[in-house]
């Protein structure tokens, strides 16, 4: 029987499309986005909105994604 590997459709940071740490990139990657606009909506939510602390958020996706091989 042959058998084929899929890449795994989990959500990975990007090592290729990355600015910082590749969190963006891979979140914009996995759900098939535009990375560049994911980033600016991602600047100006957390510049507009005291309840989204962007830089914290950023930090703990950096943590909690693991790195991917794409």
């Amino acid at each position: 029987m042959n058998q084929t590997t899929t890449k795994s459709a989990g959500l990975t940071r990007s090592i290729h499309d990355r600015v910082l740490a590749g969190v963006v990139g891979g979140i914009a990657h996995r759900y098939g986005w535009s990375p560049t606009l994911l980033r600016i909506l991602y600047v100006v939510g957390s510049v507009l909105s005291a309840a989204f602390p962007g830089i914290l958020v950023y930090l703990v996706l950096w943590l909690l994604i693991p790195e991917g091989n794409d």
